[in-house]
């Protein structure tokens, strides 16, 4: 039995409608390298949406990979309770002289690192003596699929289903593009009218990534954070697909000059290799949980493979690549060379709202057409691109090692699919 029936008939893909695989092809990948992936039939596929986000140096980049083999042979995991390792030791004190934070506190993927800074700031209430059961999130936001996550989500696609089962969640204006104002006003209306019931407003700085890649100026998260100052509320921070370079700054908070109390990590925090999560606080936040075990202060939360040796030693090595690589300049300039390219397909009129920030571009398909997103996703295929729309958003966000001429390859490869549209 070939391996695309084998899969068929034993997996269940995620954010999939399964049926859809009776007229759209599964591609198994055998091997990768760089930004390409390679098929059973060797056809290569450019990847350019990094695998969900999460690979900024290019598939088996060798130093990430020699990394992960170094630390395979002195250590593979060990329980982070009551015990610690090197590695994990390193990057935390590292993550906090990048970040300004001072504790780390890790999990294994973007959607439990949300739980945990949630439960984190209901619980630090809870310690400071308020009892405080709700949070605040924005229209259009997506903070991953647990239930938790989703409850201080808005997109529907995703959330509707499991209504019954949230937390109590508010929601506040969205802004987008540069005007803010409206935003703001709503959002202070809403602090003014719940403070009181709020443990935290809960924000994915600069790109509702998963909200169709909506953009927004920084000067909202300034404003917002003294609101939220103000009003004795706290702000996380979900920079799980905006972190690493990928707003054009280490951490899209590094163009604020507020900065929220809980700092959320994942995706590219290994460069794509392994899964891992963080969240980042201050000792205030610290603080408040540390008493004699007696007084029940302590956050319990655990994950058996949290701070997990292997993954840590790609962590590191993400971030020594940055350091030595002068990995934010050259992406600077890339950024402005996608702009140029990109911009070549206003020639079409049914493209509409095109936008960036740092290197993450998009624009929407105006269509009659029925599922046009998917459309270009399947012609896109064929031109090997791999190309995953968000509904008829169309977005780009390769690993950082693409090429000048991979980058027009694409521009290119799009225009003769619009081509087609046209026609």
């Amino acid at each position: 039995m070939m391996l695309k029936e084998l899969d068929l008939l034993h997996l269940w893909h995620p954010c999939t409608q399964m049926k859809d695989h009776e007229k759209i092809p599964l591609i198994p990948i055998k091997k990768a390298k760089g930004v390409w992936l390679y098929d059973f039939d060797d056809k290569a596929y450019m990847d350019c949406i990094s695998s969900w986000w999460v690979n900024l140096f290019g598939h088996c980049n060798p130093a990430i990979s020699n990394a992960i083999k170094t630390q395979l042979e002195s250590l593979e995991h060990v329980l982070l309770a009551g015990f610690s390792h090197e590695g994990i030791i390193r990057l935390s004190q590292r993550l906090c002289a990048l970040s300004g934070f001072d504790k780390c506190f890790y999990a294994d993927n973007g959607s439990s690192i949300i739980e945990v800074a949630l439960k984190m700031s209901f619980h630090y209430h809870l310690n400071k003596g308020k009892k405080r059961d709700k949070f605040l999130s924005l229209t259009n936001s997506y903070h991953g699929e647990t239930l938790g996550a989703l409850s201080v989500g808005d997109v529907k696609l995703y959330k509707q289903t499991y209504n019954p089962l949230f937390l109590e969640n508010l929601s506040t204006k969205a802004p987008s593009g540069e005007d803010y104002e409206e935003a703001l006003k709503e959002l202070k209306s809403t602090l003014e009218k719940h403070a009181n019931s709020l443990c935290a407003f809960i924000v994915e700085p600069l790109v509702q990534c998963a909200g169709n890649m909506n953009m927004y100026h920084f000067g909202f998260l300034d404003e917002a954070i003294k609101l939220c100052r103000y009003f004795e509320v706290q702000v996380i921070f979900d920079e799980i697909a905006v972190g690493f370079g990928r707003t054009g700054e280490l951490f899209a908070m590094d163009y604020c000059e507020e900065k929220p109390d809980y700092l959320c990590l994942s995706k590219g925090i290994t460069g794509g290799f392994l899964p891992l999560a963080v969240v980042l606080v201050k000792d205030e936040i610290y603080n408040a949980f540390y008493a004699p075990y007696e007084e029940n202060k302590a956050f319990l939360h655990s994950h058996s493979y949290t701070g997990n040796a292997l993954a840590t030693a790609a962590a590191n090595e993400v971030l020594n690549i940055f350091q030595t690589q002068n990995i934010l300049e050259k992406n600077a300039k890339l950024s402005l060379f996608i702009k140029q390219e990109f911009e070549k397909l206003k020639e079409f009129d049914f493209l509409k709202k095109f936008r960036q920030q740092g290197m993450i571009y998009a624009f929407d398909i105006i269509s009659q057409i029925p599922r046009a997103g998917l459309l270009v996703y399947e012609k896109a295929l064929q031109k090997k691109l791999l190309l995953r729309p968000l509904g008829n958003t169309i977005y780009f966000m390769p690993p950082y090692i693409i090429t000048k001429e991979e980058i027009s390859y694409v521009v290119e490869s799009l225009k003769e699919i619009f081509k087609e549209f046209k026609a």
